[in-house]
């Protein structure tokens, strides 16, 4: 799939032309440079690797990887197949590349909320519903299966824990305007992540 890389902005809300108000996101995407052309004949497949946003502490490799694209080394890369159009290394690849009115999918990192109960983590419903056999706790997990047999907690039972900063991809976005001069994206709906967290653009 052809995509672009981004930055999420934040949200805000426009009207359509009915007079509704739709929730919407901001995306700075672009413009990205081919740092990689990939090819069947010297990796066994065809992709281009694009580098998004200029890195300030860049090591020897990445500074090398750059140089041939002659660029500078880029915060983020990543790789994207399926592009009708023949990139060369070095070319710009802009927020044009998408339209208003298509659909696109859309990944990046969700915010990380540190740790949490079952409650929030899973949807638990507490002393009100008496989940998994509880009476006096309001918001804990209650019995969690094991006895004497077989003696241990079995793997993924629904615990407290760790919640967010995971990988997460919103499919079907709609694209409600392309603002080329400032490489803005406007798209219908939430997005993954926190303001200023890379997000990839597909479609």
């Amino acid at each position: 799939m052809s995509g672009l890389i981004g930055k999420k902005i934040g949200m805000t809300s426009i009207f359509d032309e009915n007079g509704k108000n739709i929730p919407c996101t901001v995306i700075e995407a672009g413009p990205c440079l081919v740092t990689q052309v990939r090819t069947k004949e010297v990796d066994g497949y065809e992709a281009i690797q694009l580098g998004f946003d200029d890195k300030k502490t860049v090591n020897k490799a990445a500074e090398g990887h750059a140089k041939k694209a002659g660029t500078v080394a880029k915060r983020k890369v990543v790789e994207f197949k399926g592009y009708s159009e023949d990139y060369k290394l070095g070319n710009s690849v802009t927020v044009e590349h998408f339209k208003e009115g298509e659909f696109v999918d859309i990944a990046g990192t969700s915010k990380g909320k540190g740790f949490q109960g079952v409650v929030k983590r899973h949807g638990f419903g507490g002393v009100g519903q008496a989940t998994h056999g509880q009476h006096n706790r309001l918001r804990a997990p209650g019995s969690i299966g094991a006895a004497s047999y077989p003696a241990r907690v079995f793997k993924g039972m629904k615990m407290a824990g760790r919640m967010g900063g995971e990988r997460v991809k919103v499919e079907n976005l709609k694209v409600l305007k392309v603002v080329a001069d400032k490489n803005l994206l406007v798209v219908k709906g939430c997005v993954p992540g926190s303001k200023n967290s890379y997000v990839i653009i597909s479609k």
